[in-house]
């Protein structure tokens, strides 16, 4: 069996690369102009993209957690009184409020790092966008 899905993959591979065509970043000598009212949008700097990143991460974070503080308590619920059922669930709302505990201590860590220590000069996507020093000078 694992030898036909190999076979089969193989070939759809084969298949899909036989009408594949080069694609090129840049057209060669030229820069790609971009008009951002054609688009009906505005192209996100890399700051922004790097912003809206670190905060969706944060987001997931919280959410995850408050799943597993509800599964908890739901396990705890529905154990019947089961001494293993209510340490697991018991162990589940542990473990989501832990992790609560260490989403908000990073935001509070990073958003003093941004607004006390760094004055703003250096973001990390929580306060402000996410702005990188230039290293490199021209």
């Amino acid at each position: 069996m694992r030898a036909i899905l190999t076979s089969l993959t193989a070939t759809i591979f084969l298949f899909l690369m036989k009408f594949s065509v080069a694609v090129y970043a840049a057209p060669p000598g030229g820069d790609i102009q971009i008009n951002e009212s054609d688009l009906g949008f505005q192209v996100p700097t890399f700051g922004e993209l790097l912003s809206f990143i670190v905060r969706l991460f944060f987001v997931i974070a919280g959410i995850a957690a408050l799943f597993f503080l509800l599964w908890g308590a739901l396990s705890w619920v529905t154990s019947g009184g089961d001494k293993e059922g209510v340490a697991e669930a018991r162990g589940r709302i542990v473990a989501a409020l832990v992790g609560v505990l260490v989403i908000i201590t990073t935001l509070t860590i990073m958003w003093s790092l941004e607004q006390i220590v760094f004055d703003q000069q250096l973001c990390f996507g929580i306060s402000c966008p996410v702005t990188l020093p230039n290293l490199l000078h021209d």
